[in-house]
């Protein structure tokens, strides 16, 4: 199934505040943060949802520590409390550059460089209606701890854009024969979220097709991956369309590769991401003789 190119992309789920808190409301030096949550598709063809409750996010706060505010043990640092309501995600729907907002709200201006997402009710359902739930290790208790590195910089009045890429092939990982659901008896649930500072990142997308009676014909389900340094960096599989998207890409050069069984595999060497900018890179995929 070739998990380990298979990236689920979870797009953040918003909620609107009026402020952190009284305390916080009276600070003069504010700045907007959102939070956005994405994914890439995870073996599509077997499941049918992946879901999540995500129950509170919070993040820490690099400068001083505020009245009234949670002192914690993450070196003395204030934490601010950016959602507190209960949100189900089914991660599956969020693919390919689809987004739901799950914070956006007025925080202290200054630096962030940690996230942490309190997480329950973990499950996953099969397409024949199977359904296994996970246990979380300690996202209930702690939080899943996301390091933003580097560090979100809040100015006052402006808003500052943070996407967390909810990589959910990493995240799910499947127990007994994954190549057959029949064979699929339950998952581990091992979260593995990165987080992207928007303002310094970009967006890749493009067609990944074939040529038929002279005409390009979209092709589903053909894996893009992402490398950095011969490192993968994330993926995503082509929608019924052949059509691609990856947020979130810190702005450099990357090696791109397109995979689809009966298709000869296909690299374009040191495509260039540009921060705050959307780069489109096609592919035309030939057929195995």
């Amino acid at each position: 199934m070739k998990t380990k190119l298979l990236s689920f992309f979870i797009i953040l789920a918003v909620l609107f505040f009026s402020g952190c808190s009284e305390d916080l409301s009276t600070e003069a030096n504010m700045g907007r943060l959102t939070v956005q949550l994405t994914d890439a598709p995870f073996p599509y063809d077997l499941i049918s949802e992946a879901n999540v409750t995500i129950f509170k996010i919070d993040a820490r706060y690099k400068g001083e520590s505020m009245e009234g505010e949670e002192n914690t043990e993450d070196d003395g640092k204030t934490f601010i409390v950016l959602m507190e309501e209960e949100r189900d995600i089914n991660l599956i729907n969020l693919t390919n550059g689809i987004t739901e907002t799950l914070v956006d709200m007025d925080v202290p201006a200054g630096s962030y460089d940690l996230i942490r997402i309190y997480v329950k009710g973990v499950n996953v359902v099969l397409i024949d209606g199977s359904t296994f739930d996970l246990k979380v290790p300690s996202g209930e208790q702690t939080g899943i701890k996301v390091f933003i590195k580097p560090s979100l910089f809040v100015s006052g009045e402006l808003s500052s854009d943070l996407l967390l890429d909810f990589d959910v092939s990493r995240s799910f990982i499947p127990k007994g024969n994954s190549k057959n659901i029949s064979g699929i008896n339950g998952f581990n649930f091992k979260p593995v979220i990165k987080a992207s500072n928007l303002t310094a990142a970009g967006t890749l997308s493009g067609l990944v097709s074939t040529i038929q009676n002279e005409e390009p014909i979209g092709l589903e389900g053909a894996t893009v991956s992402v490398f950095a340094a011969d490192t993968l960096n994330t993926s995503t599989f082509t929608d019924e369309s052949g059509n691609y998207t990856i947020m979130g890409l810190i702005a450099g050069s990357y090696d791109v590769m397109v995979e689809l069984e009966g298709y000869e595999s296909q690299t374009e060497e040191e495509v260039t991401i540009l921060a705050g900018n959307k780069i489109i890179q096609d592919f035309d995929l030939v057929p195995v003789p």
